[in-house]
C-alpha cells in the first residue's frame, strides 16, 4: 500500500479476530517500530509482546476493562526505559520517542492489514505488575493488534487551512 493510503485507512480497532497473527507479519510491525528515531538516537524503549491469553485479558482488565484490549491475538506494551530524560526544549524525549515508535507500529500494522487502538487508559501500576516491569520505567501505551473484525467509519478530520500557519502563529 502507499504510505498516504496507509495513513488515510488507518483506523483505531476495537474488536478483533480471533485468529494469530502470522509471525512475519508481526516481525515486520516490530521492524516498523525498532526503525523509529529518537532524541539523540538514544533508543530508550521496549517493546513487551504478549500473546498469553490470560495475560491478555488481565491487561483488559487494568485497560479500565476495555475487553477488546484482551480479544486482541497481541498486546504490544510500549516501555520508555529512561523516563526522566528532558530534551533541551523543555519536553521529556520518551513521550516522543515512544509516540513516533508506536505510531511506526499502527501505520506498520495497517500495511499489514491488521488493526491497532492506542490505549492510554489503563492503571501503570497494575500493568508493570502484569508485565513484570521495573518501577523506574514507564508505559506508555498499550497497542492491541489483530485482524479487524469489521471496519470502523473514518472520523472527521479538521480542514487543513484550520491547523496550518505559515510563518507564524
Amino acid at each position: 500500500m502507499e504510505l498516504m493510503d496507509v495513513i488515510r485507512n488507518r483506523r483505531s480497532v476495537r474488536s478483533y479476530e480471533s485468529k494469530p497473527i502470522p509471525e512475519e507479519k508481526l516481525m515486520r510491525v516490530l521492524e516498523a517500530a525498532r526503525l523509529a528515531p529518537s532524541a539523540a538516537n538514544r533508543q530508550p524503549c521496549k517493546f513487551v509482546v504478549v500473546r498469553e491469553e490470560s495475560k491478555r485479558k488481565a491487561l483488559a482488565v487494568a485497560a479500565a476493562n476495555q475487553s477488546f484490549v484482551g480479544e486482541a491475538p497481541v498486546v504490544i506494551a510500549a516501555v520508555a526505559t529512561s523516563p526522566h530524560h528532558v530534551m533541551r526544549c523543555g519536553v521529556p524525549s520518551y513521550a516522543v520517542d515512544l509516540a513516533i515508535a508506536v505510531d511506526h507500529i499502527t501505520l506498520a500494522a495497517a500495511d499489514e492489514g491488521l488493526g491497532s487502538c492506542w490505549i492510554g487508559a489503563f492503571d501503570q501500576d497494575e500493568v508493570k505488575r502484569i508485565l513484570k516491569i521495573p518501577k523506574s520505567y514507564k508505559v506508555v501505551a498499550l497497542l492491541p493488534v489483530g485482524y479487524p473484525k469489521d471496519k470502523p467509519s473514518p472520523k472527521s478530520r479538521n480542514p487543513l487551512q484550520e491547523i496550518i500557519c505559515w510563518e507564524s502563529f
